[in-house]
């Protein structure tokens, strides 16, 4: 009896997967190690039983770990027009992602995704945090105005001091 597959569909192409298989796709944002669910299945088999789907099968998904993020080899686009003294080069690297295949569902609710690390959630509570700090009345805000008006005035200094400097060195050499 073969083993169960199923015909993915990712990053506009189609892959024929199975478990423990690993497959270089279109780049998917997720981080190293970030389980992926792809619920684009278009064909699952397992042994003589095989389901197509119209357009996809509804409810299988396949559970993927996301190994490494990477770049393809690079490719040179060449254009040229004879007699017409044109010629375009061009390079190009496509974005990929490596995917080891965990498992293959007919019930996709089966694979559900583990849950992410929280380092997401930090940037989150800090904003709340800034959002306390921020003044709430009239004159809180203005003096908060006033101060952040300060130092943009004292670069301006500066340059005045530059400029009379310049001037100093010009009176000297006449």
């Amino acid at each position: 009896m073969e083993a169960m597959y199923a015909l993915v569909r990712t990053g506009g192409k189609q892959y024929r997967v199975s478990k423990d298989d690993t497959i270089l796709v279109e780049r998917i944002s997720a981080d190293e190690g970030a389980q992926v669910i792809l619920d684009d299945v278009v064909m699952l088999g397992d042994g003589d039983k095989v389901t197509i789907g119209t357009p996809r099968v509804e409810g299988a998904a396949v559970s993927a770990t996301v190994m490494r993020q990477t770049r393809g080899p690079k490719i040179i686009i060449f254009r040229r027009k004879r007699r017409k003294n044109h010629r375009r080069t061009q390079g190009h690297r496509q974005d990929l992602t490596l995917l080891k295949i965990n498992a293959i569902a007919e019930d996709g609710k089966s694979l559900a995704p583990k849950a992410a690390p929280k380092k997401a959630a930090a940037p989150k509570t800090e904003t709340k945090t800034e959002a306390k700090a921020a003044p709430k009345t009239a004159a809180a805000k203005k003096t908060a105005a006033k101060a952040e008006a300060a130092p943009k005035k004292a670069p301006a200094k500066k340059a005045a001091a530059k400029k009379t400097a310049a001037k100093k060195a010009a009176a000297k050499k006449s």
